[in-house]
């Protein structure tokens, strides 16, 4: 879906505004990196979110509720955690190759914070 049409928004100010578990900004997250690029998000890119097909191919995600437009890296960071969390380490940076994107600690960081509190 092109970022324009998408009539939802996962921004950091309205994750932070919209979070039952964070009202502001938790402490020591910061100010946000400038974004990288505006895509729609998933909003729960794990996993078990990813449904794999018998040939081992992606066919599709489920459980869009919080999808929405952010910097990619609101879901690239918490995908590759979710690696970690499912098959053990080892397994970023060819995701991140795959996708076709350097590796970005400081985004990383921001957003894994950032969806562990909100």
């Amino acid at each position: 879906m092109p970022v324009d049409e998408c009539p939802f928004s996962w921004s950091v100010d309205d994750r932070i505004a919209t979070s039952a578990k964070a009202r502001t900004a938790p402490p020591g997250l910061g100010d946000p990196p400038p974004i990288d690029r505006l895509v729609v998000c998933h909003g729960d890119p794990c996993v078990p979110n990813t449904m794999i097909g018998d040939d081992g191919l992606w066919s599709g995600h489920v459980d869009f509720d919080a999808l929405g437009v952010a910097d990619r890296w609101a879901d690239l960071a918490v995908a590759t955690m979710s690696l970690g969390w499912n098959y053990g380490p080892g397994h970023e940076q060819a995701f991140l190759d795959a996708y076709g994107v350097a590796d970005d600690p400081v985004r990383t960081e921001y957003y894994r914070a950032l969806w562990a509190a909100t």
